[in-house]
Parts: C-alpha cells; sequence; structure tokens
C-alpha cells in the first residue's frame, strides 16, 4: 500500500505548525533556545564558514584558557583573527571549557591575538557565546576585572574593523571583554543581557522563580536590541532553529559578516575608530532639559517632592 500521499500531507502541516511556532517565540522560549544543547558551537560555525583554520593558544605569561578559542583563518580568501567562547557538547567537555565562563587568562590571550591582528592588519572576528565571565575565586585573584577593563580600553584603539556576533547567550562583562566593535551582528535566537534572568530575579524580586517576568522586562532577545540601537542587524536562522541545520545558519551568518566587512573595509583606521566610539555612544541616549514631575525623581521620597509651583526646600 502507498502512504507516501499521507505522510506528505502530515509533512506539509508539520512544517506549517512548527514555522507558525518558531516566528511567534516569546522572549523566555528564545532563552531557551538560546541555551539549547545542540545549540551550534563556536568552532563548528568556524569549521562550516572558514576555507583555513589554524587555531592558536596561550597568553604568553603561562596560561591557556580552553574558554576562549582563538586563531587565524580565511573566509572566500580574506584572512581573519577569530576570537569566541567555546561551549562543550557534553559534561566533561564543559568541565574542560569550563561552561565558556572564562577567566582572565583567557581575555589576556584574546586580547594577544587582536595586538598581533593589527600588527599584520587582519581584520578581528569576535563570536560570543558565554553565561558571564568565571566569577570564582581564582579568577578574582589573578585579575578577572582588570582583564575584562583592559579589552574594553583596548578594543576601542584597535585600527582594524571588528565584527562580533552574538550565537547563542552573551553574558554580561564576559561578553563584553570580546565584543567593543564596528558592527554587532546576533542570530535570531540569541540572547544578549547584563546579567541572567534568573540572577536578575533573584535581586529584583529575591526569587529566581521570577526569572520569566525578569526575561520579558529586560528585552534581551535580537528584536528587542536592534529597536534599542544596541545590536546593527538580526541574522536569520533555518526553520527550528540554528541545531535544526547548523550549515544553514553558519552560511548565513557568513553571508551577514562579509557583506558589513566590505563595508568598514572602505573606512580609513581614524574613521574606524571615529565610528566605533560613536557606536557605543549612541547606546542608551537620554534626553535633557525635559521636564520631569519630581516626584518621579530616583530616590526622591514621596515627602521631601515638591510639586509644580513650589519652591523646594532650603538648606540651613
Amino acid at each position: 500500500m502507498d502512504f507516501s500521499e499521507q505522510v506528505n500531507e502530515l509533512q506539509r502541516k508539520y512544517d506549517e505548525m512548527r514555522k507558525e511556532l518558531y516566528g511567534q517565540l516569546s522572549p523566555v522560549q528564545r532563552l531557551s533556545v538560546a541555551r539549547h544543547p545542540h545549540r551550534p558551537t563556536f568552532l563548528e560555525h568556524i569549521l562550516n564558514i572558514t576555507d583555513k583554520w589554524l587555531e592558536l593558544h596561550g597568553d604568553r605569561a603561562g596560561c591557556d584558557d580552553p574558554a576562549i578559542v582563538t586563531g587565524i583563518g580565511t573566509i572566500d580568501g580574506m584572512s581573519f583573527m577569530f576570537i569566541g567562547h567555546q561551549k562543550g557538547r557534553n559534561t566533561k567537555e564543559n568541565i574542560y571549557r569550563n561552561f565558556a565562563m572564562p577567566g582572565p587568562e583567557g581575555y589576556r590571550k584574546a586580547l594577544r591575538m587582536m595586538r598581533h591582528a593589527e600588527h599584520h592588519g587582519f581584520p578581528i572576528l569576535t563570536f560570543v557565546d558565554t553565561p558571564g565571565a568565571y566569577a570564582g575565586l581564582h579568577a578574582e585573584e589573578h585579575g578577572q576585572g582588570e582583564a575584562i577593563a583592559k579589552n574594553l580600553r583596548e578594543m576601542f584603539g584597535l585600527r582594524v574593523p571588528i565584527i562580533t556576533t552574538v550565537i547563542g547567550e552573551g553574558g554580561s562583562g564576559g561578553a563584553l571583554g570580546i565584543g567593543c566593535c564596528d558592527k554587532m551582528l546576533m542570530l535570531e535566537n540569541s540572547v544578549y543581557f547584563v546579567a541572567s534572568p534568573e540572577a536578575c530575579a533573584a535581586i529584583l524580586w529575591r526569587t529566581a522563580d521570577a526569572a520569566p517576568k525578569a526575561t520579558e522586562a529586560m528585552k534581551i532577545t535580537a528584536h528587542e536590541l536592534v529597536e534599542l540601537d544596541v545590536v546593527d542587524e538580526v541574522v536569520k536562522e533555518p526553520l527550528g532553529g540554528a541545531h535544526g541545520d547548523p550549515y544553514s545558519a553558519s552560511q548565513n551568518l557568513k553571508e551577514a559578516i562579509m557583506r558589513h566587512m566590505k563595508d568598514l573595509l572602505k573606512l580609513d583606521p581614524d574613521s574606524l575608530l571615529k565610528h566605533r566610539k560613536a557606536k557605543f555612544r549612541k547606546i542608551g541616549a537620554v534626553q535633557e532639559g525635559v521636564k520631569l514631575d519630581p516626584r518621579f525623581k530616583r530616590k526622591m521620597k514621596p515627602r521631601d517632592a515638591h510639586l509644580d509651583g513650589e519652591q523646594p526646600p532650603q538648606m540651613t
């Protein structure tokens, strides 16, 4: 008996439902997709988009943090310096990679490679996929805050183009440590946040159970961040997420990166630095001189706020 017609009809309905489902994901659902255990990692994307790839190790101070992977590769004959957070596929790999949470050694390795790229004129591509920088005692004792701060300062002075792509999670200073760039891209189902929704909920609502509420309030998805001018472009993922078709996701990413890189290569180094600083200065823009009801001023108790027409209390 031939059931091919019925099978094709079921497959068509399945595809339609899947398309409808992934077309209207909530922020909480996108966070789950960004954390999917089968989502393509940094190295998988690199192997899909590069013609040649050579990994480089060490921070020249005695350490090599496996949570950050660096190396030189070519795309369509053009050489790049690649830097990215690397997650594992199983418990053993995640322990080795420290769940993609770098220590100060990883950020110093990344900075060494960035300087190497600047010296040789290689554009820099960074890939963010971390819940955040490692906050353990060892990392703090070895200067975690100083290492990240130094990367932030140095990246604003690098005279080569930098494109950063968030491919999964982009958490706090751990993401910014390799994320000061000329163009910021995000895969469609990735997230970028100052603190994890669980941490935010624990701080504001005193319980991690409020994480869904925090996820909605924080505006951490790619489409929301484009509207806030934090991200320059959202890169489409295959139907079902990047883990459904990793190769297609990588090719979409490659096309977006090369398109933006061609535009950046037209700029001279001085213009590039001005563009980079202007990009970050416009984030979080505020209006000055706008009249505000004093009752809504931060840290002002209701009884201390004076209404329009009233004189503020004088200091004696």
